[in-house]
């Protein structure tokens, strides 16, 4: 069977008071339950405890901002959503299960590799998996900051054959169309360059926490794994069959294949683990990434930005900053400090940097390239 993940957001889950809509959650499932007929097995990435809990505590309309209060609020709500959405696809004679996870949880290759293992065999059992970050717990540091990046994730772990993102948008326009009445849907997207990126602007809404570049981030993390992305307006009447009968509906990223040989380690490091700082490369080091398959030296960083230490992943841009990479480092920011602007002849001479000249400062195998 073919696999679906599908990402819906609060903006579209709830009514403009911040409650759960439950005649639209009824036609979702119903959705749903067309689709798995068609042959998909389906995941769902949601989000929805943090607004049940607002409302049960008569605290609907502005989201608050302040962490302890938006962690008390998913906890009252984490089991108003569960018999939600539990109830609306009982209704429809299938199962669901939540899956709670937070970014520690994907750190870990391990327990990356055993979340996995869970989603499988609750799609074996014919379950429909309802996944969202554990609110309750998480902390800015460890927490996705968004369910675009979560669904992405998903997608990647159980090799879906196709993602769909429900937006309170049609899909990406070539410009703010809240702003410029003659903005036009892009309704296929083949390459995202930064021109897509640019695009794709600042734009969120009063329930949620995403906005559209963390959409396209997503789309350009699953073209790498040969994943399509479909995003489009959640309350399109019948935008998630449409996409999985592979009809025009919003905004289509395509993937015609795995862009270059991805490994679920490589997955873990495009997805699977936050950022520890930035790498900013010459265009010679670039270009060897891109059109050699050359590891990464210390003689082509330009300059580095955060707090990383060796084994962490960083992000790698290039000097317009234009991020277009992600790996896993073998050394520390500050010898990568102490190393840049010199030679391989140079690093050779210096006994405390030696081992620089030749080691990849970021492996091949480490090594994750977006385009």
């Amino acid at each position: 069977m073919k696999r679906l993940v599908v990402k819906i957001g609060s903006s579209t889950l709830t009514t403009g008071e911040g409650r759960i809509d439950h005649a639209y959650l009824d036609s979702f499932a119903k959705q749903v339950e067309t689709v798995r007929d068609m042959g998909w097995q389906v995941v769902i990435v949601s989000s929805g405890a943090i607004a049940c809990g607002l409302e049960r505590l008569g605290m609907s309309g502005k989201r608050p901002d302040d962490m302890p209060t938006l962690q008390a609020a998913a906890s009252v709500g984490q089991g108003l959503f569960v018999s939600a959405w539990g109830d609306a696809f009982a209704a429809h004679g299938m199962i669901t299960s939540l899956v709670l996870l937070t970014r520690r949880d994907t750190a870990d290759r391990t327990a990356y590799l055993h979340a996995r293992d869970t989603l499988e065999r609750l799609l074996d059992l014919g379950v429909v998996p309802i996944v969202n970050e554990n609110d309750t717990v998480s902390i800015e540091q460890i927490r996705f900051g968004d369910n675009d990046t979560l669904s992405a994730l998903v997608a990647c772990l159980i090799g879906a054959d196709l993602a769909v993102i429900l937006s309170d948008i049609d899909g990406l326009y070539d410009a703010n169309p809240a702003v410029d009445p003659n903005a036009k849907l892009i309704k296929r997207v083949d390459h995202i360059g930064q021109d897509i990126i640019s695009a794709a602007g600042d734009a969120g809404s009063a329930m949620g926490s995403g906005g559209m570049v963390t959409k396209v981030k997503a789309a350009r993390a699953l073209g790498v794994a040969g994943i399509p992305l479909v995003i489009c307006a959640g309350r399109r009447e019948g935008a998630i069959v449409d996409a999985a009968a592979g009809r025009e509906v919003g905004t289509l990223f395509a993937a015609e294949g795995m862009l270059h040989e991805i490994t679920p380690r490589k997955l873990w490091i495009a997805l699977g683990d936050s950022s520890r700082g930035t790498i900013t490369i010459d265009e010679g080091a670039k270009q060897a990434l891109l059109r050699k398959g050359s590891s990464l030296l210390v003689v082509g960083v330009a300059d580095v930005s955060g707090d990383f230490e060796d084994g962490d992943i960083v992000d790698i841009i290039d000097k317009s900053g234009y991020l277009f990479a992600r790996g896993r480092v073998s050394a520390s920011r500050d010898e990568t400090e102490l190393a840049l602007g010199r030679t391989r002849e140079e690093l050779s001479r210096n006994r405390l940097l030696a081992e620089m000249a030749e080691k990849p400062l970021v492996h091949r195998d480490d090594l994750v390239i977006f385009e």
